[in-house]
C-alpha cells in the first residue's frame, strides 16, 4: 500500500500549488481557518453571535459569515479581534511583525 502525503493528494485531486484552482483552494481555506480562529475566540469569551455582533456593530447573520470565512476582508478581521480584545499580528516574511489591534 502506498501512502501519499497531503499536498501529494492535494496535486491530484485540486491540482498544483501554481494553478488557479490550488491558489483558490488555499485562499478559502485560509479564510476558513480565520473564520474559525475568530469563532472560537468568541466561544472562549462565553458570547453569543448576537453579543458579538453588538461589539462590532453588525447583526449576527453577519457574524455567521465571518465564522465561516465568507467575505472576509483585513478591515473586518481587524474589527472583529479589536471586538474580542485580542492583539493581533501581521507577519511578512522577512519584513518586522506589524500590529494590527
Amino acid at each position: 500500500m502506498k501512502y501519499y502525503t497531503h499536498n501529494e493528494v492535494l496535486d491530484e485531486v485540486v491540482g498544483s500549488k501554481d494553478s488557479s484552482a490550488r491558489v483558490e483552494y488555499d485562499a478559502k481555506m485560509q479564510a476558513y481557518l480565520v473564520g474559525e480562529a475568530i469563532k472560537a475566540a468568541r466561544i472562549a469569551q462565553n458570547l453569543t453571535q448576537e453579543e458579538f455582533g453588538r461589539m462590532m456593530g453588525i447583526q449576527a447573520a453577519r457574524v455567521s459569515k465571518i465564522e465561516h470565512g465568507q467575505n472576509l476582508t483585513l478591515n473586518t478581521i481587524i474589527r472583529a479581534f479589536k471586538a474580542l480584545d485580542i492583539s493581533v499580528n501581521l507577519e511578512i516574511a522577512g519584513s518586522a511583525k506589524v500590529p494590527l489591534c
